[in-house]
């Protein structure tokens, strides 16, 4: 069954073609919102499989992080490293890029195609400079002699901040995906801002964590 879309137009190709007639039902994006059973049980279908490996990726991290508490306690060779300053900044971008896409969404909820691409699009950059803020922060600790291999403080940093940004990355090639499209419907929107927002909380957490246990 076809899903109702609301166009993301380039304005140089002229405005977009009037959305379609509503197929009755309620929903909360106006004229241009998913409407009718099929469409909300496709929304709840995607969001309980988001649901489904967001609890797989805590597993993870939870078993990552209870393994370093254990590790700090019963190593003799542990050594402190400092956080990375730019570990900050990051994390100011990253939590920018949440803001960024609840403006998206709320643009998107309105049929506002051209607010709604500016500010997805603003959130793909932001993620893309987290990323790179990282990768920055990584070649800063090489520099100082920092390595994975230092100890198994230096270890744990690394691996969680670079399994945090390996999932992170997924999630900036979806948004660059959905940028891309020429339409776009509720159910992508909703499912990547879920991720996207997980992807947030859970560096936060992760950066209290090697805070409190380097």
């Amino acid at each position: 069954m076809a899903t109702e879309t609301f166009p993301i137009v380039d304005k140089r190709s002229g405005p977009p073609a009037p959305p379609p007639p509503p197929s009755g039902g309620g929903g909360d994006w106006g004229d241009h919102s998913f409407r009718g059973r099929s469409q909300q049980v496709a929304l709840r279908t995607y969001l309980t499989g988001v649901w489904l490996g967001l609890g797989g990726i805590t597993m993870m991290f939870v078993s990552f992080t209870s393994a370093m508490i254990v590790r700090r306690g019963v190593s003799f060779d542990w050594r402190p490293i400092g956080i990375p300053r730019l570990f900050w900044l990051n994390s100011a971008v990253l939590v920018a890029s949440s803001l960024t896409l609840e403006m998206a969404r709320r643009g998107a909820r309105l049929g506002i195609a051209e607010t709604f691409r500016k500010w997805w699009w603003i959130t793909t950059a932001l993620g893309v400079a987290f990323l790179g803020g990282q990768v920055v922060a990584w070649k800063q600790l090489a520099a100082a002699g920092v390595y994975m291999s230092s100890n198994p403080s230096s270890s744990f940093l690394y691996l969680l901040s670079g399994a945090h940004g390996l999932h992170l990355l997924g999630g900036v090639l979806a948004l660059l995906v959905v940028a891309l499209r020429r339409t776009v419907t509720r159910v992508p929107v909703e499912a990547i801002g879920l991720y996207w927002h997980f992807m947030d909380g859970l560096w936060i957490y992760l950066l209290m964590v090697l805070l409190y246990w380097r």
